[in-house]
């Protein structure tokens, strides 16, 4: 939450990671489990909101909820959520971000997934709103990663596009672009990756300074 406040302050974007508890209630954390933030060995997923709580991170504070990050940036700086859903059960997931949101109507706010089948629940749940769609071709062959992205595309049917950096420049950031689609790229780090962003992509997520 420390990060989040001197972002506003310097009045920056804002993008965060999302899951979703045992209970249904949504809060910001990236890790696929609690053990490198908390030394818990469990997952956001498998724990009740209550116990999640109580939770610490390094710097003393608690597992931010989504609620609160929301109140923090109170429409003043522009947020990106990356929903982090796995496979086919979204509902929950996309349900309880879709839930948060219901009071940020004139807030700019973006939504994003890797998982196509998210972005497309949470269209039917918030008409209105930015989806973008999270790629990468880490991990994947040539085929599979063209395969996987066309599927997925059709899916989602996202506004913008947030390509890994790795991977820039690429047909794909290319072709959107030459379509007015929107860009993103991350995770922004050093002075070469800036560079390449400002050349094949429209905005950046960064860590660090600016």
């Amino acid at each position: 939450m420390a990060a989040f406040a001197a972002a506003i302050d310097a009045g920056d974007g804002i993008e965060c990671d999302v899951r979703v508890s045992r209970d249904g209630i949504a809060f910001v954390f990236h890790d696929a489990d609690l053990g490198r933030m908390t030394g818990h060995p469990s997952s956001i997923e498998a724990m009740e909101a209550a116990a999640l709580d109580r939770m610490r991170l390094p710097d003393g504070g608690s597992i931010p909820r989504l609620s609160a990050l929301l109140a923090l940036c109170g429409g003043r700086v522009p947020l990106l959520i990356e929903v982090k859903a796995r496979g086919w059960t979204v509902g929950p997931t996309c349900r309880a971000v879709a839930e948060e949101l219901i009071g940020w109507k004139d807030a700019k706010i973006g939504l994003m997934s890797f998982n196509p089948w998210a972005i497309w629940r949470l269209r039917e749940q918030r008409v209105g709103q930015l989806f973008g769609l999270v790629v990468t071709q880490r991990g994947k062959g040539r085929l599979r990663g063209a395969i996987e992205r066309r599927l997925a595309l059709w899916i989602a049917r996202p506004d913008f596009l947030a390509c890994d950096i790795c991977d820039l420049p690429s047909r794909l950031s290319a072709r959107a672009r030459r379509r007015a689609m929107p860009v993103l790229t991350w995770t922004v780090r050093s002075a070469a990756e800036r560079a390449r962003a400002a050349a094949y992509a429209d905005q950046i997520i960064r860590e660090g300074a600016a």
